[in-house]
């Protein structure tokens, strides 16, 4: 099968050129319930062929294993993959329920080497900040990750979930190439500070949930639909009345996707690419998923352009929505602005 290859854009002002849309791989371990493997490393294939370049993970996804997963599609395609990785959120597997945050040097130096043997490669290409302490000063944090770039063991620096001030005094520490941050038509906190930080940096945003974790493209109507190991489950806005509530303000993206004659989900990725145009910064959406299908509906957004009347119906859904992103506050940049 052919697919029609991605454009490309570059993070960053030295950062590495990469497809417009990349892959959240998180799914394809953890959090979304069960996953067939031989369809998700056959999605990853897709992915490559349709012209993605980016493919994202993190430490904590299936406590490393998503690493581990990953690891031998990258190997295989390293010239041609930006492998991008995280570090920060620490999970306990024999305690689910623990979420800290680590951002001190020693725990830095020693997540990166253990990310490494993971994926078993010698160099990531994009390393982020998963989520700031703000116990811990950016020059120490920050000063560690630029450390390891001078050690040769990451190319390029990023950040997610963070403040548009920590933003700039980061990248005044050492050059960020990407923040990546939860940006959709359901999430737009980030236009307040953060993007106009970005923009003016020359920092790449990449969009991680643009798809609303599913609810945007309609997959799921409440939490109770999901299987019950799907992390979804916990969040404000999938449940109860929020979730009743929430699933009204999918009309416009329904009545736009009927008369264009695409998905729900393609709206709703179409949106989040032409924030660069209204913002001016490069925007990277990363939709996650472990099947081809989807894989193929999601890139075929990449080029769809919506007109200033479907954009203005769906410009004020954002601000209706009910509930919060996370059960738990400290995984968001909100409250530190």
């Amino acid at each position: 099968m052919t697919h029609p290859v991605l454009p490309t854009a570059e993070l960053g002002t030295a950062g590495p050129l990469v497809g417009i849309q990349g892959l959240g791989c998180m799914g394809m371990s953890d959090f979304y319930g069960p996953t067939d493997s031989d369809e998700a490393l056959a999605t990853l294939d897709a992915a490559l062929e349709a012209g993605v370049t980016l493919f994202d993970t993190a430490d904590a996804y299936g406590y490393g294993r998503n690493e581990e997963f990953i690891g031998p599609f990258v190997r295989a395609n390293r010239d041609k993959v930006v492998l991008a990785t995280k570090f920060a959120i620490e999970r306990k597997e024999d305690d689910p329920t623990h979420r800290g945050i680590r951002n001190d040097p020693a725990y830095v130096r020693a997540a990166v080497d253990a990310s490494l043997r993971r994926l078993g490669v010698d160099e990531i290409d994009l390393y982020y900040m998963h989520r700031r302490d703000p116990a811990v000063p950016l020059a120490e944090s920050v000063g560690a990750m630029a450390e390891l770039v001078a050690a040769g063991k990451v190319r390029h620096l990023g950040l997610s979930e963070v403040t548009g001030a920590e933003l700039r005094e980061a990248h005044a520490i050492h050059p960020i190439a990407a923040l990546q941050s939860e940006w959709s038509v359901f999430a737009r906190d980030i236009e307040r500070a953060v993007v106009p930080a970005a923009a003016e940096l020359g920092v790449a945003l990449v969009s991680y949930s643009p798809l609303g974790r599913g609810f945007l493209a309609g997959s799921f109507r409440a939490a109770e639909q999901l299987s019950t190991d799907d992390a979804r489950r916990t969040q404000p806005r999938f449940t109860g009345e929020n979730a009743v509530a929430n699933g009204e303000l999918l009309a416009p993206l329904r009545e736009i996707a009927a008369a264009r004659g695409v998905t729900m989900a393609q709206v709703a990725l179409a949106w989040v690419q032409q924030r660069s145009e209204v913002h001016g910064l490069t925007v990277v959406p990363i939709p996650g998923t472990r099947k081809r299908v989807r894989l193929a509906e999601n890139t075929a957004a990449a080029t769809l352009r919506l007109t200033a009347e479907e954009l203005a119906l769906l410009e004020p859904v954002s601000a209706q929505v009910a509930g919060g992103r996370y059960p738990d506050m400290n995984f968001t940049f909100v409250g530190r602005e």
